[in-house]
């Protein structure tokens, strides 16, 4: 029995547990779509700790690269297909034959190889990118996929700008890389400018009028030019799809793509939803430590799920009420993404409540009258910077004992 119809067995399996289960394949791209980013190039070495963390993590598809792009990105590929042990490598390429046999070449000792291989498909890459016609770009496509197919088994092929193509020609092209031996359909709204409901619809018209959509995975690639690829992806799963293309912090061309921990977070938080992933979401935010310092890319603070801020509080009736309970203002537990606990940032905002919950922590247990005296000293300190940190509680309580001659314990 040959490798290539062992992969054949496996895909086919791994499909129909897809189907039957409701699971969501999480494809991520960080090593290819987000080191496109300006600034965030990486060597071979910092790919391959990435690419064991993200195995690790619990990918489905780790798309390792463009190999014909450069030497060194063909070497990177290549040395990621030795060391993954679970998940696909996958190595994009145009539709040239070229790309594919480069591709192929890169992949070579993957355990579960894949080829991405795709063509623009709006009117407007048709008309400006390629000068071509449709029927034209249809025969690339099919042939791309058909070339693909006599390396691997595992192919997938991404319509380029899906999300302004129109939905009858989408099908179309779609029906016939179906026929050529594509066993993934990459849906990317590649400019970000899909609304989650169209997005929504496009998925399920091509659910409802493809032929031979059933064998086969759909996959949501989404960008954040509009701040909703989040939103889209999750609106691509709803209605059909199977696997959405995401990056560790959502880094990625322009304003970056889909963000993997937030996908994942917003499907395990809505069981309801009958989707899941094979993500360790508590290995979410050292992952994104990871990748931020090795791509010298800072995540801003209030970034969903992994933001310094994710699960800090500073208002005094937030503080009050995550103190009491943290359900109160919290929808996820933060050891659920790998953070100790969440923060309670003591500001001019704070109230009594986060003053007496800090100084415990730190080894003060107040009174009534202790905390009401204590409580003035901190606002004054607060007011004059921005958050108030442990050694200012130490020096507000020695201050204080000065004062009123009460012995805080």
């Amino acid at each position: 029995m040959n490798m290539q119809y062992i992969h054949l067995i496996k895909y086919k399996v791994n499909l129909y547990k897809i189907m039957q289960d409701n699971k969501v394949q999480i494809f991520d791209t960080t090593l290819r779509d987000g080191e496109q980013v300006p600034g965030c190039k990486l060597d071979t070495k910092q790919k391959l700790v990435i690419a064991e963390r993200l195995d690790l993590l619990g990918v489905n598809v780790i798309e390792a690269g463009f190999p014909v792009s450069s030497p060194g990105d063909f070497n990177s590929v290549s040395e990621i297909a030795k060391i993954v042990k679970n998940a696909t490598v996958c190595g994009l390429t145009r539709a040239v034959e070229n790309d594919i046999k480069v591709a192929a070449e890169a992949l070579k000792y993957a355990k579960y190889p894949r080829i991405h291989t795709g063509i623009g498909t709006s009117d407007s890459h048709i008309k400006f990118k390629f000068n071509s016609t449709r029927e034209k770009v249809i025969e690339r496509a099919v042939n791309a996929v058909s070339y693909s197919k006599s390396f691997v088994e595992d192919v997938e092929f991404y319509a380029e700008d899906a999300g302004r193509t129109d939905n009858v020609f989408l099908a179309k092209i779609c029906e016939e890389v179906i026929k050529a031996g594509a066993t993934v359909l990459n849906i990317p709204d590649t400019t970000g400018y899909c609304l989650p409901e169209e997005y929504g619809a496009k998925m399920k018209y091509l659910r409802e009028n493809v032929k031979g959509i059933e064998n086969v995975i759909l996959s949501c690639h989404c960008h954040n030019d509009l701040g909703m690829a989040t939103a889209n992806s999750i609106a691509g799963v709803i209605n059909g799809a199977r696997q959405i293309e995401c990056t560790i912090n959502g880094i990625g061309e322009r304003a970056g793509n889909t963000a993997l921990e937030e996908v994942v977070m917003v499907l395990k938080q809505h069981p309801y939803l009958n989707l899941e992933t094979s993500i360790n979401t508590k290995l979410l935010y050292d992952t994104s430590i990871m990748v931020r310092e090795s791509m010298g890319m800072p995540v801003q603070p209030n970034k969903a799920i992994v933001g310094a801020n994710a699960f800090a509080h500073s208002s005094g009736i937030h503080q009050d009420g995550v103190i009491k309970n943290r359900e109160t203002y919290e929808i996820m537990d933060p050891e659920d993404v790998g953070v100790t606990e969440s923060a309670i940032v003591l500001t001019a905002r704070s109230g009594r409540a986060a003053l007496a919950y800090r100084a415990k922590k730190i080894g003060y247990e107040l009174t009534k009258v202790q905390l009401d005296i204590s409580y003035k000293a901190f606002l004054d300190t607060a007011d004059k910077q921005k958050e108030v940190k442990d050694d200012d509680i130490h020096t507000i309580m020695k201050e204080v004992n000065k004062i009123s001659k009460i012995e805080i314990a």
